[in-house]
């Protein structure tokens, strides 16, 4: 039996919620895929296929769906002949690969006609509350080519080309939550099955890596006829999906302090309870050590070609050998075996192998974390209301305690407010830009709260620390939002980033890897500081072998026997 010692605090949010680190983290078990594939697994879902209808040019419409104990959900696809200089993953794109919708239910065939006018036009067009997201790929142009023309021959794919890439699509955007006439996630946030952050795009996904694969091989018999071969399914299941990210998603951790502060504050519970095991049994330390192996191998077939990520897969690929050797010394049975483990890590590693050691310890311990996971969900942020009786000593004592670091700079400076975020009146996305290059400032959005609190922070100094807030804000309403923000740090320690937004060295990337790690993204590729391409669902099972036995540890790659 597991041995509970003393506990061992949380990790503090001035070293947990720092970009470098943020940008650092990997998906763990309580990651919002694996959460999905866990409970459609343990409560059967069934799924089935009742609409291919794609002619021999790769166009046409499918449908996909997955039963649950109380509804059904299903993923309308449709499959575009697109010319390749039409082929972009920019959101300015105006045509795709392939379009989807999730529906809510079983679609009827009025349904499919009404989705087939909307859904390829993507932000064009207009669906409605009876969908769940909206969304889009493109193929990668030469796996895709690959794979074809490998089963037309009658032969098998590259197995290294399919480690190389790791998907045949990529999504360019996943839409939900009213995004362009969708249901509000108001509507179906008391769904059991849809309560955890993002469970309506992770089963987007996963019917679409359904999807794509069916359709590649559908390519191919036209192509090859008789003489095609069926897809290997090993081979398909390190087939996953791709996804190309941008500055869009970006902001979403800044504009959700209470949502980010539930996925921080629960992945560091987890940890703590874990590094407060006295004891492991054999079989916990086991399991460790073969997801440990099986984690290096993923490492592996981590690629990249851009400087940040190359120097970062160098320093993990130097702590998995540090790892490995502290391994031979310890049997990781006695004596808080992951606690002793955590603090060595924090001085013999870098943060992204602490981090990657961090979701590893607790893979063993599914019984003592996956609870956590109910805790995930918006603790309705936006009823918060700001307490006006609050005293403006008290709000300037929260605002040192969340930004003491940020009360030190200049903000005059040019490198400490070097860029700026703003909204693209083309696409409505955010992008960033520099300040003192562009014609932006008076565009700018606020997401850069560490300059915006300095500036509440200092125009507080005029007032008694006795006075209420509301007589303050009543002067100064343009401090609104940091007074808020202040007292949701009351509820949510982990909710403000303790790094500079805006900043000349700021990198956008570890703001989209913190969020991606969240959903369970692997083998992050960043194209940019602004935008990154990553891998979902590889390794999974397919809807039709998903069982409890295969449901979670999916993610880390079996070892060759």
């Amino acid at each position: 039996m597991t041995d509970h010692g003393t506990h061992i605090a949380r990790r503090s949010p001035e070293q947990v919620m720092r970009l470098s680190r943020l940008g650092s983290l990997h998906q763990c078990r309580l990651s919002f895929m694996r959460q999905l594939t866990r409970r459609m697994a343990r409560e059967n879902w069934t799924f089935s296929r009742p609409v291919f209808d794609i002619d021999d040019t790769g166009v046409g419409r499918a449908v996909y769906t997955a039963q649950g104990p109380e509804r059904a959900y299903s993923l309308v696809a449709f499959a575009h002949d697109l010319p390749p200089e039409k082929r972009s993953d920019r959101v300015i794109a105006d045509a795709w690969d392939a379009t989807f919708a999730l529906f809510d239910g079983i679609p009827t065939r009025d349904d499919l006609d009404r989705l087939e006018r909307n859904v390829p036009l993507q932000e064009a067009g207009r669906i409605s509350e009876s969908e769940l997201s909206l969304s889009r790929a493109n193929r990668s142009v030469r796996l895709w080519t690959h794979v074809v023309e490998a089963l037309a021959a009658g032969q098998q794919p590259d197995l290294e080309q399919i480690y190389k890439v790791g998907y045949l699509m990529r999504t360019t955007a996943v839409y939900g939550s009213g995004k362009f006439g969708a249901a509000d996630r108001e509507t179906i946030a008391d769904r059991p099955e849809i309560n955890a952050p993002f469970q309506v795009e992770m089963l987007s996904v996963f019917l679409t890596r359904a999807f794509v694969r069916d359709l590649v091989q559908h390519m191919a018999d036209v192509q090859g006829g008789a003489k095609t071969a069926k897809l290997d399914p090993t081979i398909a299941h390190w087939l996953g999906i791709g996804n190309s990210t941008g500055l869009g998603m970006a902001p979403f951790i800044v504009n959700h302090p209470m949502l980010f502060n539930n996925w921080i504050a629960v992945r560091e519970e987890a940890i703590a309870r874990i590094r407060s095991l006295k004891n492991a049994n054999p079989a916990e330390a086991n399991i460790f050590r073969q997801v440990f192996q099986r984690s290096r191998l993923s490492v592996s077939w981590w690629r990249s070609d851009h400087p940040i990520q190359i120097a970062k897969l160098d320093s993990l690929k130097t702590d998995l050998q540090a790892i490995t050797e502290c391994l031979e010394r310890n049997d990781l049975t006695e004596d808080y075996p992951w606690h002793r483990l955590v603090e060595w890590s924090e001085t013999a590693l870098s943060e992204e192998g602490q981090e990657l050691l961090n979701s590893l310890i607790l893979e063993p311990y599914g019984a003592l974390v996956d609870e956590l996971a109910t805790c995930m969900a918006d603790g309705h942020a936006d009823s918060f209301i700001i307490d006006g009786e609050m005293l403006v000593g008290e709000a300037r004592d929260l605002i040192r305690g969340s930004y003491d670091w940020a009360l030190h700079l200049d903000w005059a400076k040019p490198e400490n407010c070097a860029r700026a975020w703003y909204v693209s009146e083309e696409k409505l996305e955010p992008r960033m830009g520099e300040r003192f290059e562009e014609p932006i400032a008076e565009y700018e959005q606020p997401l850069a709260p560490a300059r915006d609190a300095s500036a509440a922070y200092a125009a507080m100094e005029d007032y008694s620390a006795t006075q209420p807030v509301a007589e303050f804000l009543l002067h100064h309403p343009e401090h609104r939002h940091t007074i808020r923000r202040a007292q949701m740090s009351q509820r949510a320690p982990y909710g403000e980033i303790r790094d500079n937004t805006i900043g000349a060295s700021v990198l956008p990337l570890d703001m989209l890897r913190a969020k991606l790690s969240f959903f369970g993204a692997t083998h992050f590729d960043p194209r940019s500081d602004r935008w990154v391409r990553i891998c979902m669902y590889a390794g999974a099972p397919y809807p039709e072998n998903l069982t409890t036995e295969n449901a979670d540890l999916w993610v880390y790659p079996e070892l060759p026997a």
